[in-house]
């Protein structure tokens, strides 16, 4: 059992950035595909960015392109998600996960595959 936790939440005004954190308990998670989801009230949870085993970013969502950037340390055994230009519909709960299925090197967008998740860390965007 992977245990993730999140940091670097915050409230700050539209522009402004954050730098997300995501430390996992366990070395074989450095094997898997990790990610940043988020959900707001009332919506369902949606991804945001994806990165490999490898620490190249797989995917990213559309509506964060060019603002957000993933990446990862795995000697530190942490994720992180940096946030730039941040809008106030960027206000959310952020949730990173662990996929521990595949190889590591493919990542899904695909919810249903990410089997760790941790506790989430609210953003709040003002304008």
């Amino acid at each position: 059992q992977v245990q993730l936790v999140e940091s670097g939440g915050g409230s700050v005004q539209a522009g402004g950035s954050l730098r997300l954190s995501c430390d996992y308990s366990d070395y074989s998670a450095n094997g898997y595909c990790m990610a940043w989801f988020r959900q707001s009230p009332g919506k369902e949870r949606e991804f945001v960015a994806n990165i490999n085993k490898y620490g190249e970013e797989r995917d990213i969502a559309r509506s964060v392109k060019g603002r957000f950037t993933i990446s990862r340390d795995n000697d530190k055994t942490a994720v992180y998600l940096q946030m730039n230009s941040l809008r106030p519909d960027d206000t959310a709960t952020y949730y990173c996960a662990a996929d521990p299925t595949g190889s590591g090197a493919v990542c899904t967008e695909a919810i249903n595959y990410y089997e760790y998740w941790g506790q989430g860390t609210q953003v709040t965007v003002s304008s």
